[in-house]
């Protein structure tokens, strides 16, 4: 057996890999004073050292190859499903004779092939590389994107929305779990934020394109609306080609890096257990029980109580916003435009507050506040009168995406950082994001036209969402602080005398040895 070791960062544990078994042990124990004690039996010669300078040079590689290509795949997937509010606002509910309930159910009827294949959709990507499913995933919902461009009836509108919604459903959740495989817990949401910038960005960019394809109007005998689909379609789909040669699938076969690299990066991810003796592994093979465990565990049915706080309020939102701007006395072309800066002020939002995150070493505090932020939002609108002081209620609407995108950044980051093994993370995360965008189908009823402008009913329903999910919030942080509190008190002795070194690995993050991030 052939074993290496690394010095890590920060933490009070240097460890020792295992390449036969692929695990980690602890090589030596760092009293609070940072000295050492080599652990019993073990030969410290040859032991390579990793510093914070060489820990921050490959993460920066990673960073380049990774996090830019996964941020562009997030904004095309939020334009394609969201320009369909740009399109309303050019004229499709006209030339389509829709009615509002027909329009209602065909964004309705998008969330439910999202929310029911995104789980299969994480066990193919376990079974196959993830950049030619992603790849399958971009070329199926960029031809269906396309073929909105051409429907002729509410009919063919909610069949093409059906379809889009199965195609896309697998990406988030991919993502997500992609995120989890390159970086440790304390890295994670930075990243994450990212792609939470994408989503931002993503109403900026709509806003833009809808304005730009709208001028296209009668090339081609195609209504303007038209263009907005087929272009952006034909685009995604070019994107899905390249994608196997372009995305990374893991630090095992990533050809930027060198195999010291690859090691180093594995050894990171197998010893990011929570605790000084941890133990993890990430090669483990599929198995029924790693469902059952999580569809069993209560604790990730609050986090889709939390989620449904973002689900609700944003899709609501999103496909609302041009049309609540331009009922405030504002042209078609300038609805679009003026959507822009309100998406940018939610992407900066995200990424302060996931630097927060992760510096502060915790996540419920920046889901509680982020939300908060978007509540007083939600009440800012319900307050001001909307015909006397229509600039008011414009300042009101930035509050809402930089609340809601900030908050489930955090989320995402905290159910993948407290779900262990891999196998379980990945039907954990995608658990979560299965169900809580069942949310969006609550979201895309609740804004009701006749309501206009004041959409009493979106507006409150909104609100309520995002109380609840702050007191989930509060819930889930004080379940794990106790869990953490009961597993200190449990001496490590105990636990080597009670479980075999496999056992614990199997067990992840229901270990002893492991511990919750709060």
């Amino acid at each position: 057996m052939t074993d290496t070791a690394e010095k890590t960062a920060g933490t009070n544990t240097d460890l020792a890999v295992h390449a036969e078994t692929n695990t980690v042990s602890v090589i030596y124990d760092r009293d609070e004073d940072g000295d050492t004690k080599p652990a019993a039996g073990l030969d410290e010669s040859n032991l390579p050292n990793y510093d914070d300078a060489e820990t921050k040079r490959v993460l920066r590689k990673v960073d380049y190859r990774l996090v830019p290509m996964l941020m562009i795949l997030y904004l095309i997937c939020f334009v394609d499903k969201g320009n369909i509010g740009n399109a309303k606002v050019a004229g499709m509910n006209k030339d389509l004779g829709l009615t509002d309930a027909q329009y209602n159910l065909a964004l309705m009827i998008f969330f439910i092939p999202y929310t029911l294949f995104e789980i299969p959709s994480n066990i193919v990507l376990k079974l196959i590389r993830p950049s030619w499913w992603l790849a399958i995933l971009l070329i199926s919902w960029g031809t269906v994107m396309t073929l909105h461009g051409i429907v002729q009836n509410s009919g063919g509108l909610i069949a093409v929305r059906f379809m889009l919604g199965l195609a896309e459903a697998g990406f988030f959740p991919a993502a997500a779990y992609l995120l989890g495989e390159w970086y440790c817990r304390f890295e994670l949401q930075r990243r994450m934020s990212m792609l939470f910038v994408s989503a931002s960005l993503s109403g900026a960019f709509s806003g833009l394109l809808g304005f730009a394809l709208e001028l296209m109007d009668g090339v081609g005998g195609l209504k303007g609306w038209r263009w907005i689909f087929i272009i952006e379609g034909i685009f995604t789909a070019v994107v899905g080609v390249i994608l196997p040669w372009a995305l990374p699938d893991n630090p095992e076969t990533a050809s930027f890096l060198t195999p010291a690299e690859k090691l180093f990066i594995q050894q990171r991810l197998q010893q990011d257990s929570g605790t000084s003796s941890g133990h993890l592994q990430t090669n483990e093979k599929f198995q029924w029980k790693y469902i059952r465990d999580t569809l069993k565990d209560w604790r990730i049915w609050f986090t889709i109580f939390i989620f449904w706080g973002n689900t609700v309020t944003v899709y609501s939102f999103t496909f609302t916003a041009p049309t609540i701007i331009l009922e405030l006395g504002y042209t078609a072309a300038k609805a679009q435009l003026l959507t822009i800066p309100i998406y940018v002020t939610g992407a900066i939002f995200s990424v302060v507050i996931a630097w927060f995150a992760d510096r502060r070493r915790t996540r419920w505090p920046f889901i509680v506040i982020p939300y908060t932020f978007s509540l007083v939002g939600f009440v800012g609108i319900m307050a001001t009168p909307k015909e006397r002081y229509p600039g008011v209620v414009y300042f009101w609407l930035f509050f809402i995406p930089g609340g809601v995108y900030a908050a489930v950044a955090t989320l995402v980051s905290w159910v993948s950082n407290n779900l262990s093994p891999t196998w379980k993370r990945a039907v954990g995360v995608a658990t979560s994001i299965m169900i809580g965008n069942m949310g969006g189908i609550v979201g895309t009823n609740i804004y009701i036209a006749k309501e206009a402008p004041n959409y009493w009913t979106g507006y409150g329903i909104s609100l309520a969402f995002l109380v609840n999910a702050i007191a989930c919030t509060f819930i889930l942080r004080h379940s794990w602080s106790r869990e953490n509190e009961r597993r200190d008190a449990i001496s490590e002795e105990e636990v080597f005398a009670t479980y075999t070194e496999q056992e614990l690995l199997e067990l992840g993050d229901r270990s002893p040895l492991y511990r919750y991030v709060l």
